[in-house]
């Protein structure tokens, strides 16, 4: 069983400490390294995933020294060790004699040495080598008092996810011959019989190639991506297995990166005792360029909470961030705390701050740390001296507690975010088509975040379903069951569109349960162009490249419509859909939205069914920043949902985390300059260990408060 949004980690304490890589520095950093860790109240430091080639310098030859030397030192200072699988580097030794192992490109070019993460994980050999490294490592550790936990490998995927090598290919088919039992199965499942693709057995089946030269089966390469997520979970399986035998008493997690190819779903989350996530907002909005980094990290967060409950930070970023491709501004002063609080009140139960030190070689040697390349203590080891000390003395109130969600979005399915990379459309994923109602509920501060349908909904207020195409007719009945209870359930266009091999349902949409529940049928389903753009595509995918389009409009960049709710008119955005209310519940659907432009105009875009002792919204089209506030704000003005504070101003994070008698009130200051909170209930403010009177609260820049308030 899949574990629960709602799931407290079993940590005995808040864990606060950094990465440390004893292998870049020799042995006499680690005496004054590990006093000025405890200095800043850590209390453990991670250690070893980089570093198969020293602990196994000649295949079955091992050498554990300079990480039980390590150990030592930090032990005698109370900081306690989690060990990695070392994985995600294979030695030398190793691609040399077995060349099988590497990941192998679409032009069929082999990953080299000399990087990280080239090695296949899908491969047979390379999993009898990680094994063996995991079984050697558990075996010397088994019985050390200051080893508390792993960290398996090291951001699965996050690198690279796909191979093409012919050993992966032989693997997929062993995969799809699992699945299917039969050709013919597959064959169906497929829809072979579109451009004459049927094959009459496993051994034909390739990879899906891109541009092949055209292109490629959607439902071919949906079981390619549900195979790479298969084989990751099956690589880490290994491991946990060696690593529970030998102690059951050891904790498990792995570091997540890009989240590419892991189904959180299945064994790779249930495998663990829970995720941990790397934090690094900055480079999210370098990369994304989402304008608001600290939106993005509350975001990601309550993403991550959606897959398994709360999580720890095993890499935050305390500095610059670079590799010869990027780089990140450095945290001002007061940040690294901030953004270590606001992983706290989404969810973590500790945080490590990347990394002690930057390295003098490689390619992180602009990645700093808490201490510069000089070995001088300053402002970001004092600042994390401040922030580690102050949660070592309210961790354990922290410890045991859970983020108050009134408001949960549908996430953590696989099949839905893989299902629509098959075929886009240059619609939004799931996962950021849901970022404008998630924006909203930051901003107001109401309680928020994700969890799947076969999640507890019972302590939610309104559960919103994204545009998910893939749908089970299970999930209807346990929505329905929610909104009997009085919940308020918001289904998004496109929902239940595709079955679960990635083909457009006959029946008409949204699918006859999702139908039957909203009381309404989409009659007509269109794109939307961009509101800045020139037309619906940008540039078409050829085999020798991107064909960049003219920069002239397309007849599509006028096609646009507008959407009238109440005496609100506002532009919609990515889809539009022409909905009609079912006869057999049209004493039951109100119309809340129409269409207001073009042949359009008048029909039913929003509809509201109420259901028991709540209501199912349908809305036809993508929500917008604009909609979601229109939604929640005046659409649905009733629900019994409110802001945590009466009055947030812009730029606060306001979250709740609650236990058996605790309610944690988290107030942070994402703003480079003061900012007075009005309205903050009574309570003991735990940060600054003072009583605070119930009335405004001064926040410096980037400041942080946490109030332990009544429940």
């Amino acid at each position: 069983m899949a574990p629960s949004a709602w799931r407290p980690t079993s940590l005995d304490r808040l864990l606060i400490g950094t990465p440390h890589y004893p292998e870049h520095v020799d042995d006499s950093y680690l005496e004054r390294d590990a006093a000025r860790m405890a200095e800043c109240g850590f209390n453990v430091i991670r250690l070893a995933e980089f570093a198969w080639h020293l602990m196994e310098p000649r295949e079955g030859a091992f050498d554990f020294s300079l990480f039980d030397r390590a150990i030592e030192v930090f032990a005698r200072h109370g900081i306690s060790t989690v060990m990695c699988t070392p994985t995600a580097t294979p030695p030398r030794w190793l691609t040399m004699a077995y060349p099988e192992v590497l990941r192998v490109d679409t032009h069929g070019r082999p990953a080299r040495h000399g990087s990280r993460q080239q090695a296949d994980t899908t491969s047979p050999v390379y999993r009898e080598h990680s094994r063996r490294i995991t079984q050697a490592m558990a075996n010397h550790y088994r019985d050390h008092p200051h080893v508390i936990g792993w960290q398996t490998d090291n951001e699965l995927n996050t690198t690279a996810s796909e191979s093409y090598a012919p050993g992966t290919a032989r693997e997929f088919r062993r995969y799809l011959s699992a699945r299917y039992q039969t050709i013919a199965a597959l064959n169906h499942a497929w829809g072979t019989d579109f451009w004459a693709q049927r094959y009459d057995s496993f051994e034909q089946v390739d990879l899906p190639f891109e541009l092949a030269p055209s292109f490629a089966n959607p439902t071919q390469v949906l079981d390619y991506h549900r195979f790479l997520a298969w084989a990751t979970a099956a690589f880490q399986h290994d491991q946990v297995a060696i690593l529970r035998a030998t102690n059951p008493g050891w904790f498990i997690f792995h570091n997540l990166g890009q989240l590419r190819d892991i189904d959180f779903r299945g064994e790779f989350t249930t495998d663990l005792d829970f995720l941990g996530y790397d934090v690094y907002p900055f480079l999210k909005d370098e990369i994304e360029r989402t304008g608001c980094h600290a939106h993005h990290q509350a975001f990601m967060a309550d993403v991550m909470r959606g897959y398994a409950g709360n999580f720890i930070v095993p890499e935050q970023q305390s500095g610059l961030g670079s590799q010869p491709g990027f780089a990140t501004p450095v945290p001002e002063e007061g940040e690294m705390q901030r953004m270590a609080m606001s992983s706290i009140a989404r969810g973590a139960d500790g945080v490590l701050f990347f990394r002690w030190r930057p390295a003098h070689f490689g390619a992180e040697i602009y990645w700093n740390g808490i201490l510069d390349h000089d070995d001088v203590p300053r402002r970001r080891y004092e600042e994390a001296r401040r922030t580690g000390t102050t949660l070592q003395r309210i961790g354990s109130r922290i410890l045991g507690t859970s983020v108050r969600m009134d408001v949960g979005i549908a996430g953590a399915d696989y099949d839905n975010q893989e299902a629509h990379t098959t075929y886009p459309l240059g619609l939004p994923s799931p996962q950021g088509a849901s970022l404008p109602l998630h924006r909203h509920c930051f901003e107001q501060g109401l309680p928020c975040g994700f969890l799947h349908p076969e999640d507890d909904l019972s302590r939610l207020k309104v559960f919103f379903v994204p545009h998910w195409v893939i749908w089970k007719d299970e999930w209807t009945e346990r929505l329905e069951r929610f909104a009997r209870a009085g919940g308020t359930v918001i289904i998004g266009a496109r929902t239940g569109t595709r079955d679960a091999n990635n083909h457009v349902i006959r029946d008409t949409a949204p699918g006859r349960s999702l139908s039957a529940l909203c009381g309404i049928t989409v009659e007509e389903f269109g794109l939307l162009p961009p509101l800045d753009g020139l037309g619906l595509t940008d540039k078409l995918n050829r085999p020798e490249g991107a064909l960049v389009l003219p920069t002239r409009p397309a007849e599509s960049s006028r096609r646009a419509h507008q959407l009238r709710v109440g005496d609100a008119v506002l532009p919609a955005a990515h889809a539009y859909e022409l909905l009609k209310v079912r006869d057999d519940a049209a004493d039951q659907v109100t119309v809340a939205g129409r269409w207001d432009t073009r042949f359009v105009a008048g029909q039913p875009a929003i509809t509201i069914r109420r259901v028991g002792e709540g209501r199912v919204v349908y809305v036809g089209t993508y929500v917008t920043d604009a909609l979601a506030a229109l939604l929640l704000d005046a659409v649905l003005a009733d629900l019994p949902i409110k802001p945590l504070l009466p009055h947030v101003p812009a730029g606060v994070e306001v979250t709740l985390r609650e236990g058996e008698g605790r309610s944690l009130l988290f107030i942070l200051n994402s703003r480079a300059e003061p900012v007075v909170v009005p309205d903050v209930p009574a309570g003991l403010e735990l940060m600054g260990d003072r009583p605070h009177a119930a009335g405004a609260l001064r926040l410096s820049a980037y400041g942080c408060a946490v109030i332990q308030v009544s429940p």
